[in-house]
């Protein structure tokens, strides 16, 4: 199988050969296009590595298995094959969004060497509420409606979600790329990697995570509620959490800007 094709993979080199990797991965009904404002601040001076997960994106939906992406293993199979095919072995900086981070550390934990580093954009290892000791955001039956609103009527969940993911103020502006973006995915696809992201509980593998990690918190997010940062921080074993001036789920997208200067202060401490 072509993995490069079938994960629509794209690399801009960098003008050395022994150049730092940074490997984007995207959140869900999202795609490799969400990182374009980000990928020119490090242009030449890493080898930049853009790709859709299976059912994502330009990716080829014929591979799409539903038995292996009902779970954020397999996509976490995804990261690790787009590094072999393009024969990375080590140095790799993951930069994640969303799920992506859950993703990004079950890919580190189970190949420690490929990376060494990771940068989490809004990460939550748990969308559901947990009390006393953790606060997701969401209770169950809220989630489970969002999943039914999925399957009755696609379109008005696209209209729904993407204006609660991009935030105010900049809602109109990012609402109706999320929107398009939710519905340009396959309906099928789509529900499984929902599921997938609002369903996983990966609070347990947290301490296993040895890589030092950028925590990017969002400080209005309804999707990730400040106190996910705090616990991540707590359960990272080398985590630095950094909370954002932003409205929303995406600052990769709403405030490129601030995203690029803590990965760019996080990279120069190193």
């Amino acid at each position: 199988m072509n993995i490069l094709k079938r994960n629509n993979v794209s690399v801009m080199e960098a003008q050395q050969s022994d150049a730092p990797v940074l490997l984007y991965a995207h959140g869900f009904g999202c795609s490799q296009r969400m990182w374009r404002h980000i990928t020119p601040a490090f242009e030449g001076t890493h080898r930049q590595v853009l790709f859709d997960y299976v059912g994502s994106g330009k990716s080829d939906l014929a591979a799409f298995d539903p038995v292996r992406y009902a779970r954020l293993e397999g996509y976490a199979q995804d990261v690790l094959d787009v590094c072999d095919a393009l024969g990375i072995q080590s140095g790799v900086h993951f930069v994640g969004h969303s799920v992506s981070a859950s993703i990004g550390m079950l890919a580190a934990i189970a190949r420690p060497s490929l990376f060494d580093s990771l940068v989490l954009v809004g990460p939550s290892p748990c969308f559901i509420n947990h009390p006393p000791d953790y606060v997701g955001g969401f209770e169950r039956k809220d989630l489970e409606g969002l999943i039914d609103l999925m399957e009755q009527n696609y379109m008005g969940w696209a209209s729904y979600l993407a204006p609660v993911v991009a935030g105010e103020p900049q809602k109109d502006s990012l609402s109706g790329e999320l929107s398009d973006s939710f519905c340009s995915t396959d309906p099928l696809a789509a529900r499984l990697f929902a599921q997938a992201t609002f369903f996983a509980d990966n609070r347990a593998e947290l301490p296993r995570l040895s890589h030092p990690c950028l925590v990017l918190q969002h400080r209005n997010d309804a999707l990730a509620p400040l106190s996910v940062g705090d616990y991540l921080q707590r359960q990272l074993q080398r985590s630095t959490l950094e909370v954002l001036d932003v409205t929303g789920h995406c600052a990769h997208m709403s405030h490129p800007h601030l995203v690029v200067d803590a990965m760019q202060r996080y990279f120069s401490q190193a």
